[in-house]
């Protein structure tokens, strides 16, 4: 059984990627403010203690380029997963976050992966692909804007430079290519017409009968009507009085 959903912003909408944001944010700061450095709590692939990374390694970034690198894309990408998917929301992040942590695990190199990237790879791939599937023309958009916005992040998927775990882009992009096929049947409900509704008459409708069979715009007259208030008749009187100073014709 599909199930359907209406567009509807919460505040979650915003709350909860917002809240992803300043955890990342409140790590690094911690890092700063006492001189630490959690990159060891990272993704160690094929390492049983690099298992703690695969929770803890988003949550941790190298400098503040790579902060800022990831906070916008994560916030936008968020937001726009919470509002147009909010009945499956929490199982594409979490499940998403933990499957692509573990992929990296498996395929990654013996190196220390961390950051919040894999997750976004994640949500870019799912929104795009899961868009293109559903066949509805809101998601559909939403896909041509993450390739607007975040399409040239395909090319980090490849080993271009060594100081990138291209092996958490690959991740991601997987688990997020799978889930568009695993939450296929999620999609918004469709909005029907007046005119869709089998109890429709057309002969009813006030807007159709301004069109004839032809569909040429039929141009009626407008009526109008005019209230037109009598007024009591009036009676007027004139009163003729002779001018004093002029004399009748018999004076002259």
């Amino acid at each position: 059984m599909s199930k359907k959903q209406t567009l509807n912003f919460t505040p979650q909408v915003i709350y909860y990627p917002l809240l992803f944001l300043f955890l990342i944010v409140f790590v690094f700061w911690i890092e700063t403010r006492f001189d630490l450095n959690f990159n060891y709590l990272g993704i160690l692939p094929r390492e049983a203690i690099g298992l703690r990374g695969i929770l803890l390694g988003p949550f941790i970034h190298s400098d503040v380029n790579h902060l800022f690198n990831n906070s916008i894309p994560l916030f936008v990408l968020g937001m726009a997963l919470f509002y147009f998917y909010p009945h499956i929301r929490w199982k594409v992040m979490l499940w998403g976050l933990i499957l692509t942590g573990l992929l990296t695990w498996i395929i990654g190199r013996p190196a220390l992966h961390i950051g919040a990237s894999g997750v976004i790879y994640m949500l870019t791939a799912f929104l795009l692909f899961k868009g293109i599937f559903s066949k509805q023309y809101q998601l559909t958009a939403l896909s041509f804007a993450v390739i607007f916005l975040y399409g040239s992040f395909l090319w980090y998927v490849f080993p271009i430079d060594p100081k990138i775990s291209w092996e958490g882009h690959l991740s991601g992009l997987i688990v997020g290519f799978l889930f568009s096929i695993l939450f296929r049947t999620d999609h918004l409900e469709k909005i029907k017409y007046a005119w869709e509704h089998e109890d429709y008459d057309s002969e009813k409708d006030a807007f159709l009968q301004q069109f004839d069979d032809e569909g040429n715009f039929i141009e009626k007259p407008i009526e109008k009507t005019e209230e037109i208030k009598e007024s009591p008749s009036v009676r007027i009187r004139y009163t003729i009085k002779k001018d004093p100073g002029r004399g009748s014709k018999d004076d002259l």
